[in-house]
């Protein structure tokens, strides 16, 4: 069986002290998704036979993968299954056959995909010891789909729920961006001549803080501070992107000489009293409230940052007491209402606002 202990020797380069440098290895019962979403959403991920809506939980073609080509529910039936995206769920695809089917719907994960079952498949370069073999499993050079979006366009593509409301898009946004950046070369840079297997994405406020660029100008106006806030999508794709609960916001603050608070563009937060500076996807029912993803029957609004797109954000105030503006870009995994249902000392991490950007203004050395 293809199970992590089984393929260690072909990752050398990715093991230190023991441990595998592969963010998606983590015993997936107790990641977050399993623990909360897929709990409230589809049920015990300990269950077998489980189902939604009578068919097969297509939440695990992605997150659980192995269990899905068994098609068994129960992750704590095997060790593999409990290793989520281990490292030979990519390292076995040969093929990728897209998300959408002849016939009209959409294949998910581990359906978009051809997988082999005798031979490891890579991109077919190998700088630290080119003729090296795996001593069980031939490696197979397979380029079309390792130097391209096709390794992570299965999962990444996009997802609609069961009212055909589209959630995440991310394969749509790349393609509306016409660039030729693939996924890996942002997801996996080299690093000392070896591809970082650290997949970081919008669980990283690091990484997310990369896409944005955010500047500040601020000009005297008799007596008035006349501010302009730019800020500018780097990427091919959304900025933020993925999940329909991502989402950035922008707060400007103004001190005195003492480092006091005396204005905000936002008295509690940006979704209730300033809705220019909120960058979110909006999703609702059929009377135009608020809904969550998976019961969602429309899309209220998109205030993303489109790929590559510039946008301003313009604020006036007077000049009074103020001797500094700062600006301050904060990057959300979840929306404020949702956050109140995430209390325990372990979602910390989840309800946390990250700082993605910051921009400062001295108004008194203008």
């Amino acid at each position: 069986m293809y199970q992590l202990k089984n393929v260690k020797t072909a990752m050398k380069i990715f093991i230190r002290n023991g441990k595998v440098l592969c963010m998606l290895t983590v015993p997936h019962l107790k990641t977050l998704f399993m623990g909360l979403f897929y709990k409230a959403v589809i049920g015990n991920p300990e269950q077998e036979g489980i189902q939604k809506n009578g068919k097969y939980p297509v939440c695990l073609q992605c997150h659980a993968p192995t269990a899905a080509k068994d098609g068994k529910t129960n992750l704590a039936a095997l060790p593999i299954y409990n290793e989520g995206i281990n490292c030979v769920t990519c390292h076995t695809i040969s093929g990728f056959k897209g998300t959408k089917k002849a016939a009209g719907g959409l294949r998910l994960g581990t359906q978009a995909y051809e997988f082999s079952d005798t031979s490891l498949q890579g991109p077919g370069t190998n700088h630290t010891t080119p003729d090296w073999q795996h001593p069980v499993f031939q490696n197979t050079a397979n380029p079309k789909v390792f130097k391209t979006n096709a390794v992570c366009m299965g999962c990444h593509d996009q997802r609609k729920n069961s009212n055909k409301v589209a959630l995440c898009q991310t394969g749509d946004e790349i393609a509306a961006s016409e660039g030729n950046t693939n996924c890996v070369s942002c997801h996996m840079p080299t690093v000392n001549g070896k591809a970082d297997h650290s997949l970081l994405g919008g669980h990283s406020a690091e990484m997310v803080s990369k896409g944005l660029l955010m500047t500040m100008a601020t000009v005297k106006k008799n007596k008035t501070l006349e501010v302009s806030i730019k800020l500018t999508n780097q990427l091919p794709h959304k900025f933020p992107t993925g999940a329909p609960f991502r989402n950035v916001y922008v707060k400007l603050t103004g001190y005195d000489k003492q480092g006091q608070e005396v204005w905000s563009s936002s008295q509690s937060h940006p979704v209730k009293d300033d809705k220019k500076a909120m960058f979110m996807y909006s999703l609702g029912d059929a009377e135009g409230n608020p809904a969550p993803p998976p019961k969602a029957t429309q899309v209220l609004g998109d205030t993303r940052l489109k790929p590559h797109e510039t946008r301003e954000l313009k604020y006036s105030m007077a000049r009074a007491k103020i001797a500094k503006l700062k600006a301050v870009a904060y990057y959300d995994l979840l929306l404020p209402p949702m956050k109140k249902k995430f209390s325990k000392p372990e979602h910390k991490a989840l309800v946390t606002s990250k700082v993605i950007a910051v921009s400062e203004n001295n108004i008194n050395k203008q």
